[in-house]
């Protein structure tokens, strides 16, 4: 090995300290925290897409034989356990949902024994950071579907990503509320199990165990990510009752016509939520009518299952 000379570690060392000094005062500083994470998610999606791409041309041969529409589907779906074979979609879950996971149930950001305030004001840079970075996924995804509008879903799956834009970018430049919605955002949990019920689905396995195995795991994970978890935020809702109160009163002080709209939309993205969830999963059960090399897809799905 040749020896290093001196002025090379210290150019070195001198490039380093420049770049922790950026990225301390600059990308990670509160004030752009939110700017940096919604553009940091947004490039993640890109790069995960794009690797998804590059890695399942070269050793996948039944993903030449699928459609446009269908490899973008693969791109963004893809599940099987291997971190290189996590698409968009599945890399957001796991990562939201361990975070959320985190900040709800181990973190004592928004714990009630810890004196810091109303836990309905709380936030911490971590947690406004991962919200960014969910921001930036809803968008890039919510692009793709407007892009090649309906082939990756119709008006369903666009409002639910505007009420998820719209509500994650609220809690996130306002600080308020982010344990409910953290709360909410664990129920990404059930994102996996119907990206892989997607795959099953186009390689004709309707009928196979594994696809029995997997709507089995996708019921218990929807009754508790989708169910009892929300019935658990009624009432964690419920024991901070006096504190939501005290965020809309001073949301109606600081602004009444503000207070009445934020009111006005907050209900009709509740009942919205309510209806399109349902509707999401129906049409993914509807899976796909495109012809398709299912042979292929199945021995992809068996190899690496």
């Amino acid at each position: 090995m040749m020896p290093v000379s001196k002025e090379a570690v210290m150019a070195i060392k001198s490039y380093q300290n420049q770049a922790e000094v950026l990225v301390r005062n600059y990308l990670l500083a509160d004030p752009f925290i939110p700017y940096t994470s919604v553009l940091g998610g947004i490039l993640v999606c890109k790069m995960v897409y794009e690797f998804t791409q590059l890695v399942s041309s070269f050793y996948f041969k039944s993903y030449a034989s699928l459609t446009k529409i269908q490899r973008i589907e693969w791109n963004n779906r893809r599940v099987f356990l291997c971190p290189i074979f996590l698409g968009i979609s599945t890399f957001h879950a796991f990562f939201i949902t361990f975070v959320s996971l985190y900040l709800v149930f181990f973190s004592e950001l928004f714990s009630d024994q810890r004196l810091a305030g109303l836990v309905i004001f709380r936030s911490s840079p971590l947690s406004t950071f991962a919200l960014g970075v969910s921001v930036g996924y809803f968008l890039g995804d919510l692009g793709m579907i407007l892009w090649l509008y309906p082939s990756l879903g119709g008006m369903e799956y666009v409002l639910h990503h505007l009420l998820s834009v719209i509500a994650v970018t609220y809690s996130m430049l306002s600080g308020e509320g982010q344990l409910y919605t953290y709360m909410v955002l664990i129920s990404e949990a059930t994102t996996p199990g119907i990206n892989l019920r997607w795959y099953l689905d186009t390689a004709g396995m309707k009928r196979s165990n594994l696809y029995l195995l997997n709507g089995v795991v996708i019921f218990f994970a929807w009754l508790v990510a989708r169910i009892l978890l929300f019935a658990y935020l009624f009432h964690s809702v419920y024991l901070h009752y006096l504190q939501v109160q005290i965020s809309n009163f001073r949301l109606l002080l600081s602004d009444p016509a503000d207070a009445r709209i934020w009111t006005i939309l907050s209900v009709c993205g509740a009942i919205c939520a309510c209806y399109n969830e349902p509707d999401v999963v129906r049409k993914n059960c509807e899976g796909t009518n495109e012809d398709v090399n299912k042979e292929a897809v199945r021995i992809t799905i068996y190899v690496y299952l």
